[in-house]
């Protein structure tokens, strides 16, 4: 019999496979398959129902008590069995709860038993009820706004300020923050939080954003309308239901926040900080300011210090100087007197006085005349001569002296001549400037005179005045006691006589003669120079105005008199120029 053919060798490569689906979640989590696929299907009353209340008879009771018209008022958590965990409980456990409660309530299983079911009104719908509601994501989240089992009390103000504040208001937060739209609700916190841990709780309290919403509480059922202007009624008064419930909440939450915040210790503690900060700041602040006053205040004594000392070193200087110079003027009094004694010995014991029957007074007036008026050197160069040449030497000096004298008196006499010549080439008219010039230009004018001769010479028709002419020419008026007024009556005094001539002149022409005085008074011109000041030269009818100011003078002798003042600065300022 031949050998069976052996059968070919497969060439098997080893693969590598990755599981996916359900099979890589239970790879990952280190659990199979079967054991996730028992929270699905009919197998999930096989989990651990530990979590789920065990039934009492008062439980039982409870149930049997149920009226089932009422089944908004029951607590469903408590009818499913869920007291314990109410609104942490998931979809599976309330889905559990709900089952165990059916297998052990349902009415078929009640009646096998021997149990009267009152059919519509019985208990059971309660359970139903329960399980329509909290298997309902959205009819649960209403149901959940408005727990029986939640606390929604706040702390008065003395329990506040008596009680731990972090034993008392951190539950609450912890309680309350299961409203919250956002999943991290940051918590109190503790006395040593950061100050940004703190404004960020707070900040987070006083923006916050709740879910809860009272739809639950509706008083009508918007189904069960006739018709469509009954449903939005109904749907208008729950709407301003769940509005006033929503801001009742939000004032709650509100007045929460407040209560805490005004009675957190850390606040207080920044506040603190923040006081000693401000504190801190001032007195650097103020530190620094007196820090500066006080570099002033030295800067300041030792610029005077300074001061003083350049003033101490300086007036030492002038009074060494003084000193040097009184010394000085005392070294030369003494050569001086040195000086003239000797010569007066000289010429005593030589009797230089009386030689040739010359007149001894005479000499002896030009010695002293000499000694007067020579310096110490001079006069010890006299000495020198009267030592070497005799009687000779003082003789040639008294004649260099009455040669000297001779000459200053022949300057004066042709400098009076002079005065005089000019003195009477001076008119009427050249006075009369002289005189209004003297008065325009007053004392401390600067260069006085020449001002006044340029002003004489502008306005005189007869010859040209130097300074020195003009100021000899005021002078001979003031030896005879002439002042400034006496100068101003004589200039009015000969335009008197000057208008008395005219007048006569032109009597034959018949004129309208004016009372009012020729001359401005001084009362006219205050008058005139505060009317002036007072309508400057934008005013609409300014001359008006001035002359209603000045009631003794006319708009057109106002405005001669301003044309006077205008040309008599003009012509000061070019004298002066």
């Amino acid at each position: 019999m031949k050998d069976k053919e052996k059968p070919p060798i497969l060439n098997v490569q080893p693969r590598k496979i990755e599981t996916v689906g359900p099979w890589i979640l239970s790879y990952l989590s280190g659990s199979s398959v079967e054991d996730k696929c028992l929270t699905n299907g009919d197998e999930v009353e096989d989990i651990n129902e530990s979590f789920i209340d065990e039934e009492t008879v008062a439980d039982t009771i409870y149930l049997k008590t149920l009226d089932p018209k009422e089944w908004k008022d029951q607590d469903h958590y408590q009818v499913l069995g869920l007291s314990k965990l109410r609104y942490n409980a998931t979809e599976a456990q309330i889905k559990i709860a709900y089952r165990r409660r059916v297998l052990n309530h349902h009415p078929d299983k009640r009646k096998k038993l021997g149990e009267k079911v009152q059919g519509d009104d019985d208990y059971f719908t309660c359970i139903t009820k329960a399980w329509e509601t909290l298997g309902n994501k959205a009819k649960r989240r209403a149901y959940d706004s408005i727990d029986p089992k939640f606390d929604n009390s706040i702390p008065s103000k003395e329990t506040a300020k008596k009680s731990n504040f972090f034993e008392l208001f951190g539950p609450i937060f912890v309680r309350n923050s299961k409203w919250s739209e956002q999943r991290s609700v940051p918590l109190l916190g503790d006395l040593n939080s950061s100050r940004d841990h703190v404004d960020r709780f707070y900040n987070f309290w006083y923006g916050f954003n709740s879910w809860r919403e009272f739809s639950y509480l509706d008083e009508e059922d918007r189904e069960q309308a006739s018709d469509r202007d009954e449903r939005r009624w109904i749907e208008k008064q729950n709407r301003a239901n769940r509005a006033k419930l929503k801001k009742e909440e939000s004032t709650r939450i509100r007045q929460l926040v407040d209560l805490a915040y005004a009675n957190d210790p850390r606040l207080l503690k920044f506040k603190k900080e923040d006081q000693e900060r401000k504190a801190a700041l001032k007195q650097a602040k103020k530190d620094a300011i007196r820090q500066k006053q006080e570099e002033e205040i030295r800067l300041r004594e030792e610029e005077e210090a300074r001061i003083q000392k350049e003033k101490d070193e300086l007036e030492a200087a002038e009074k060494a100087q003084r000193n040097a110079q009184r010394n000085a003027k005392d070294g030369q009094k003494k050569a001086l007197k040195r000086e003239r004694k000797q010569i007066r010995e000289i010429l005593k014991i030589n009797n230089y006085y009386i030689e040739n029957g010359d007149n001894v007074i005479e000499i002896m007036c030009g010695v002293e005349k000499i000694c007067d008026q020579l310096s110490a050197i001079q006069l010890k160069e006299l000495v020198s001569a009267l030592q070497t040449e005799g009687r000779k030497a003082l003789i040639d000096k008294l004649k260099q002296m009455e040669c000297r004298v001779e000459m200053h008196n022949n300057v004066i006499k042709n400098d009076t001549k002079i005065a005089e010549k000019n003195n009477n080439d001076w008119e009427t008219d050249d006075v009369q400037l002289l005189i209004k010039a003297v008065n325009l230009f007053p004392a401390g004018t600067n260069q006085r005179w020449e001002a006044v001769a340029n002003f004489i010479n502008q306005h005189s028709k007869n010859s040209e005045r130097n300074a020195k002419q003009v100021l000899a020419k005021a002078k001979s008026l003031q030896s005879t006691n002439f002042t400034d007024n006496a100068l101003k009556s004589e200039m009015n005094a000969n335009a008197y006589d000057q208008f008395e001539k005219e007048k006569k002149c032109e009597a034959q022409v018949p004129e309208v003669v004016s009372e009012r005085p020729v001359g401005w008074s001084a009362d006219e011109q205050k008058l005139l120079e505060q009317a002036l000041k007072t309508y400057p030269a934008a005013v609409k009818d300014r001359w008006d105005k001035i002359a209603e100011c000045v009631p003794t003078r006319t708009k057109k002798e106002c405005m001669k008199r301003y044309k006077e003042i205008v040309d008599l600065v003009k012509a000061k300022r070019a004298a002066q120029v």
